[in-house]
């Protein structure tokens, strides 16, 4: 089948190579002229593992593109795929859909034969509805379900393991209003019956919330285990052996118990939020997602706070070195990183900042400009007066922590995702904290 992509961004370009990789022809369109140059020459926009080896192989065999020109993209396509920003908007917290109706509107000019119009861009409720009106409205002489069907298809890809989770997903979800478009559907995904993917067909305001409701229930776990992790470090509890003693409960499931510093990324932060505001305008609240996105954006205030008193109280004039600094490991994402609250408070505290992340300092640079960029985790930790494991990288997971003492001025070492024993870390000579763990 012929598939047109719009965005080039982590959703689109992720699906749209791993659909080529099925055997399918895809055209990826984006309006950012240097974008799409680079993906010409085999540069990677995005940091994913393996998405490279991908891209590469598929643009070799002929089945997957990219270009400026959705006109040229549109011809003989049998589904658009909208996978264009939903960004929170400022100030309300409501998603900004107006990239998803200018794509949408655009589509509508270029519509001749039959085609599946895709949501893949996470959108509230009800956008689905707003796509087919505005398509309607720009050519009122197409037939919703005869020239075209609007189809809801949310992602639900793990950055740092994207490929594996497109290609192998727990289920698919698609929502549509006609047979024709599940058809479609169910052809561009034909490759993943092999492996008996649940495909789950819904009508598309059903679809649309079933992925808002998934993330929110993930945030709400992670919110949970951290306020656990508290209670443990005032009465003297493991967080990671609570966690465990809950995971095991298979209503509860082990997934999304670690403790952390508060959730972040480019899903979690806004999808919560536009929920909220989502559930508040129809008059049925969300008591329980309102009050997590409330305890998450505090507790990663709260983070430095954590860090100063292991320095003594007073980060004034002192050293921090800063490990990890994207949202989580094997991404260059630093949408909504805990290390965005982190990292000023610490300078705002007087400190000196030193840092470094694997894949994340060239996309930290546009965010966090008055740092020390190092080249490697040992150089950002020499001379410090304390350390803070931020993102929990492979590469910080097995430092030499004989090396490490003899570089920093103080062998202090907050780590807040619980990589390291605190009892091994003690009989180093390191004053240590973590997360819900005495």
């Amino acid at each position: 089948m012929r598939i047109v992509m719009i965005g080039t961004g982590y959703v689109g370009l992720v699906s749209g190579a791993c659909f080529s990789d099925f055997g399918h022809e895809v055209v990826c369109v984006d309006k950012d002229a240097g974008k799409i140059d680079r993906l010409l020459k085999g540069e990677m926009p995005i940091y994913e593992p393996g998405l490279d080896t991908l891209v590469a192989r598929n643009v070799e065999a002929g089945r997957l593109s990219f270009t400026l020109s959705l006109e040229e993209a549109m011809p003989g396509a049998d589904a658009v795929f909208i996978a264009v920003g939903t960004p929170s908007r400022r100030g309300d917290g409501h998603a900004d859909l107006s990239y998803v109706y200018a794509a949408a509107e655009e589509v509508a000019k270029l519509i001749g034969d039959y085609v599946v119009v895709v949501t893949k861009s996470t959108v509230p409720v009800g956008t689905g509805a707003e796509v087919e009106k505005i398509i309607r409205e720009a050519r009122p002489d197409l037939v919703p379900g005869d020239n075209f069907s609007v189809a809801s298809n949310p992602e639900f890809l793990r950055e740092g393991a994207a490929i594996s989770d497109f290609k192998r997903p727990d289920r698919v979800v698609v929502g549509a209003e006609d047979e024709k478009a599940r058809d479609v559907m169910r052809e561009l995904y034909r490759p993943l019956f092999i492996n008996e993917t649940p495909i789950l067909f819904t009508g598309r305001t059903t679809s649309e919330l079933t992925k808002y409701a998934a993330n929110a229930f993930l945030a709400t776990k992670i919110t949970f285990i951290n306020e656990i992790a508290d209670i443990c470090e005032k009465v003297g509890a493991d967080v990671q052996q609570v966690a465990k003693g809950i995971g095991l409960d298979g209503r509860i499931g082990k997934k999304f118990l670690h403790a952390g510093p508060g959730y972040g990324g480019s899903c979690f932060p806004k999808d919560t939020l536009a929920l909220a505001r989502t559930a508040q305008s129809v008059g049925a609240p969300t008591r329980i997602v309102e009050a997590v996105v409330e305890i998450n954006d505090a507790r990663k205030r709260s983070m430095a706070a954590r860090i100063a008193d292991a320095a003594g109280g007073s980060l004034k004039g002192k050293t921090v070195a800063v490990l990890g600094l994207t949202f989580k490991p094997n991404t260059d994402d630093m949408r909504d990183s805990p290390a965005l609250d982190i990292v000023p408070a610490l300078q705002k505290m007087g400190a000196t900042v030193k840092a470094h992340d694997p894949e994340g300092m060239h996309e930290a640079k546009k965010h966090l400009p008055d740092l020390t960029y190092c080249s490697g985790p040992y150089e950002a930790l020499e001379g410090a007066d304390a350390a803070v494991l931020v993102t929990e990288w492979d590469a910080y997971r097995a430092l030499d922590m004989d090396r490490v003492s003899k570089l920093m001025a103080s062998p202090v070492l907050v780590d807040l995702r619980n990589v390291y024993t605190p009892q091994i870390m003690r009989e180093a000579g390191f004053t240590y904290r973590s997360i819900g763990r005495s």
